[in-house]
């Protein structure tokens, strides 16, 4: 079976986890081919949009134990986990945060531990209403949250939660995750698919830069006084106004009709 799912349609790259037998596991295999995903991204410029969902019951339940193998001669299983992490996993987040186009995630199901970092590395996610995300980690194995769970989740939820999220051992429906602010919006499970699709629509008419200068600067928000960051948003205008796409929006405006911005070139 092949571990991922790749579809084109109207300028929406759906990628889809599909080892639905195994409810989406992290796998080695799966992340070589995300990877791989991303790359046909970056390089189709008829992409304008990407959907990120799970095949079957659940989006992904993170790392498959089962399958864990005895480390090589010399190292430690820590060792060659931490190796993997850094050879594949780490470089599998950063890609899909670079990715030049908005990402929607349609959590259809559980996302448990690293499947927690791979939803919210997207830039809006929506879940169905059956979903939840679940932290095992520290309360089940003794290990920190990865693939970016300790950082993006503190980011959109604040330091308390995001310790209850990793210590309590309780899993977060998704309507409690919209109401905290984790994810976009709880979506009935009927309309998943349907909703997460028109959200990548409208995406993808944005100029093409938008999501690359929206993720920047809310990161930058992060590191930056007040002072700071009123700065940077100062100097990204002195750039931006320049652009043919705020011209074509102030022309929109004036002329009452909806801005057609430049798609990637």
């Amino acid at each position: 079976m092949t571990p991922v799912l790749y579809e084109l349609n109207d300028g929406i790259a759906t990628i889809t986890l599909n080892l639905p037998a195994k409810l989406n596991p992290i796998a080695l295999e799966l992340q070589t081919a995300l990877r791989e995903a991303f790359a046909r991204v970056r390089h189709d410029r008829s992409v304008r949009a990407v959907l990120l969902t799970g095949a079957g019951k659940a989006f992904c339940v993170g790392a498959d134990l089962g399958t864990m193998r005895e480390p090589v001669e010399g190292k430690t299983l820590g060792d060659q986990t931490a190796d993997w992490m850094q050879s594949m996993s780490n470089p599998l987040i950063e890609e899909l945060r670079a990715l030049p186009v908005p990402v929607v995630c349609a959590v259809n199901g559980p996302a448990a531990g690293a499947g927690v970092g791979l939803a919210l590395a997207c830039d809006i996610v929506v879940a169905a209403r059956s979903a939840y995300f679940y932290l095992p980690f520290l309360p089940k194995l003794g290990i920190v949250p990865d693939l970016g769970c300790t950082w993006f989740i503190p980011r959109r939820v604040g330091p308390a939660r995001a310790m209850g999220m990793a210590l309590l051992d309780e899993k977060l429906g998704a309507e409690t995750a919209a109401q905290w602010g984790l994810i976009w919006a709880c979506i009935d499970d009927k309309l998943l698919l349907l909703e997460a699709t028109n959200i990548a629509q409208r995406l993808a008419e944005l100029p093409v830069h938008a999501v690359i200068e929206a993720r920047k600067a809310l990161e930058q928000s992060e590191r930056h006084s007040l002072p700071d960051q009123l700065h940077y948003e100062s100097e990204r205008q002195r750039e931006l106004i320049e652009q043919p796409t705020f011209a074509e929006g102030v022309m929109a405006f004036l002329q009452k009709r909806a801005p057609v911005f430049p798609k990637r070139s």
